[in-house]
């Protein structure tokens, strides 16, 4: 079920279908950015991925999808590419610039849902990227 799940999180973001990817997680889920503070629940991730679309337009190429033997755990790693399309705080200036990225994640699963979803990749490759 787990990896299922893994699997519809990542074509709903490849779709930019946001009410698809907040289905898949639970009312209390913990997203932990490889920058940043940690938020909780949907509406924070909403807003996050509202702010991400205005950013950056980005697809998942590849995933690799692994759950631990009771299935409450999970993790994907995968290739991201991307456009960094406006200017993100104080990071470089968006100018339209492409970008690709290994990123590793990590979920936790309660009641059929992603209830932790923690994203990590090398900032300073994407800096180096866009620069």
């Amino acid at each position: 079920m787990s990896a299922a799940l893994l699997e519809t999180y990542y074509s709903a973001f490849n779709a930019g279908d946001k009410a698809a990817m907040l289905a898949t997680l639970a009312p209390d889920v913990l997203h932990e950015p490889s920058q940043g503070q940690a938020r909780v629940g949907i509406a924070a991730f909403g807003d996050f991925w509202d702010h991400m679309a205005r950013c950056y337009r980005e697809a998942v190429v590849d995933p690799v999808f692994m759950v631990s033997a009771d299935g409450a755990h999970g993790s994907a790693e995968f290739k991201l590419t991307g456009t960094y399309l406006e200017t993100d705080g104080d990071l470089p200036a968006a100018r339209g610039q492409d970008y690709a990225l290994r990123v590793g994640a990590f979920f936790d699963f309660a009641d059929g849902k992603i209830a932790r979803v923690s994203n990590h990749y090398n900032l300073n490759d994407w800096l180096g990227q866009v620069e």
